[in-house]
C-alpha cells in the first residue's frame, strides 16, 4: 500500500478533524500514514504522497502552523518533480479569499514541479458545516487509485 504524509494547516482545529477522519479511512484501507501538525519537509518520507489538509486563515493566508513549511519551499524552490500531492482545502465562501491559503500552497508546489495526484476539493463550511463528511465523500470517489 501507499505511504502518505498528511500535512495539516489548522487554526481552530477543523482541518485537523478532517485530517484525522481522512487518516482513519486511509489506515482502514491499509495505507501507511504519518500526520504532520508542524510540517517540516526534511521529516517527510521522500517516496510518500503528500496529502495537504488546510484551512484558510485571515485574508487568504495559511494557518500559522503550516506557514514555515510554505516559507521554506518558497525560499529554497526545491526540485519536487518526483513529488505527488493531494489538496483538501477548507474555507468559508462568505469571504473573498475562499480557500486562497491552501491554493497558494498547491500553486507553489506545482511551481516546484510537484504534480497533483487527483483534483482538489474546496470544502465550503457554509454549504458543508461538517467538513469531515464532504472530505470522506470526496476521498471515497477516488481512493481505489492509491
Amino acid at each position: 500500500m501507499s505511504k502518505i504524509d498528511i500535512i495539516i494547516g489548522t487554526t481552530l482545529g477543523s482541518a485537523e478533524y478532517v485530517a484525522d477522519e481522512i487518516a482513519s479511512k486511509l489506515l482502514e484501507l491499509g495505507h501507511e500514514i504519518q500526520l504532520h501538525l508542524t510540517p517540516n519537509r526534511t521529516e517527510l518520507t521522500p517516496e510518500s504522497l503528500w496529502f495537504l489538509v488546510s484551512s484558510t486563515h485571515g485574508a487568504g493566508d495559511l494557518p500559522d502552523n503550516i506557514q514555515p513549511f510554505f516559507d521554506e519551499i518558497e525560499k529554497n524552490k526545491p526540485d519536487l518533480s518526483h513529488q505527488k500531492f493531494i489538496l483538501c482545502a477548507i474555507g468559508d465562501s462568505s469571504y473573498d479569499t475562499f480557500c486562497h491559503g491552501p491554493i497558494k500552497l498547491s500553486t507553489l508546489l506545482e511551481q516546484c514541479s510537484a504534480k497533483a495526484y487527483v483534483d482538489k476539493i474546496e470544502i465550503d463550511i457554509q454549504r458543508d458545516p461538517i467538513p469531515e463528511k464532504a472530505a470522506i465523500s470526496w476521498l471515497n470517489q477516488w481512493c481505489d487509485r492509491l
